[in-house]
């Protein structure tokens, strides 16, 4: 690790990121690696000069709240999500169905994992996306010339909502069980939600395969000697229909607000789940609903570690190949489209071979 670690301090105008990068991924311990190996300074690949400082906003500037409690009237929620979706593009849920008890052992459980000895997870430190459950630092590390995030990651796929219980490490294996059983119930409640308040019919993102296949992410952010000079994650908007995430009680999430035009602070709140419109959702009501554009502050030694599971919403395997565009219900001569059709397989190519770079990956399919 010592040149992962050398080069922070060199002042050379020569700096080859591709060795420092190697020798990091070489020792499969991420991030957590490199706190536990005592660090004071951060390794170069990691620093965003180009970034904007993280900024503490007032407390009364703040995403929506959702009560989706049983015998509140469905037109309500319907509404609240319609101007969340058309203003923030994300908003938290409270009352969605999930005990915190669920939610609770799921964070635990990825604490639990990335806390492990390095040698316990190196064998599920993997790059190889066919692979359904594996680890890693920052999924486009060897392919991105933007600075690296402050985090580590270990990730399932379940295609079609289907993944064998075997693969999951046996350490959070009834934890992500439990949860992502209530996980899907709620997924499929909130995209009729988001499809009614859309216009569109409260089944149209089931009737055309969109929220079928999940990526679940565990993220584990561990203090950080510098955390002014680099991110959790840099600002982004999610390549998903939608995104619902659990984040335990500490601050970091942070959502960029146009209208006051800076980034505000979405404040953990107790048994609450945070939705994200994604960029396949803005894509489909052609610029009504908008995706979130987000960012995660890297934590302080002060603050210690923060967990977070973000679960990310695609089509289905049948429907990789479908071509998505503005929904013909949202067109008019008024309104014409002002993005060219799509399917998920280009928009996911397209998204990784940039990677976190800060940059919409919808503005590449704008049409002229």
């Amino acid at each position: 690790m010592a040149s992962a670690s050398a080069s922070t301090t060199s002042h050379d105008d020569v700096y080859d990121k591709t060795q420092d990068v190697m020798a990091f991924e070489e020792t499969k311990a991420g991030v957590k690696g490199l706190v536990d190996s005592g660090i004071t300074t951060i390794p170069r690949f990691f620093i965003h000069s180009g970034q904007s400082p993280p900024q503490t906003t007032s407390s009364d500037i703040q995403p929506p709240v959702i009560d989706m409690k049983t015998g509140r009237p469905r037109e309500a929620v319907v509404s609240e999500i319609r101007g969340a979706a058309e203003t923030w593009g994300l908003f938290q849920v409270v009352n969605h169905g999930i005990p915190t008890t669920v939610m609770g052992e799921m964070l635990d459980a990825v604490r639990l994992f990335h806390e492990q000895a390095a040698g316990e997870k190196a064998a599920l430190y993997s790059r190889d996306g066919r692979r359904k459950v594996r680890y890693f630092s920052n999924g486009d590390l060897l392919v991105s010339k933007s600075p690296a995030n402050w985090r580590d990651t270990l990730a399932f796929d379940f295609q079609d909502g289907l993944l064998d219980p075997q693969l999951f490490p046996q350490l959070c294996r009834e934890a992500v069980g439990k949860y992502t059983d209530k996980l899907m119930e709620l997924k499929k409640e909130l995209s009729e939600l988001v499809s009614e308040a859309a216009g569109l019919g409260k089944d149209y993102l089931s009737d055309n395969g969109c929220t079928e296949t999940m990526s679940f992410l565990c993220h584990y952010y561990p203090p950080c000697p510098q955390p002014q000079l680099t991110l959790g994650a840099t600002n982004h908007m999610d390549p998903s229909f939608l995104t619902i995430l659990l984040q335990d009680h500490k601050d970091g999430l942070q959502v960029l607000n146009d209208h006051h035009n800076q980034w505000v602070n979405v404040a953990p709140l107790p048994g609450a789940l945070i939705v994200n419109i994604g960029d396949f959702v803005q894509l489909i009501t052609n610029g009504k609903f908008k995706s979130a554009e987000h960012r995660v502050v890297a934590p302080s030694e002060e603050v210690g570690c923060r967990t977070s599971v973000a679960s990310l919403f695609y089509p289905s395997s049948a429907n990789k190949l479908t071509a998505y565009g503005p929904a013909q219900e949202l067109v008019s001569p008024q309104s014409p489209p002002i993005y060219r059709e799509t399917h998920f397989t280009e928009f996911i190519a397209h998204f990784r071979s940039k990677g976190l770079d800060g940059k919409p990956t919808l503005s590449h399919f704008r049409l002229p």
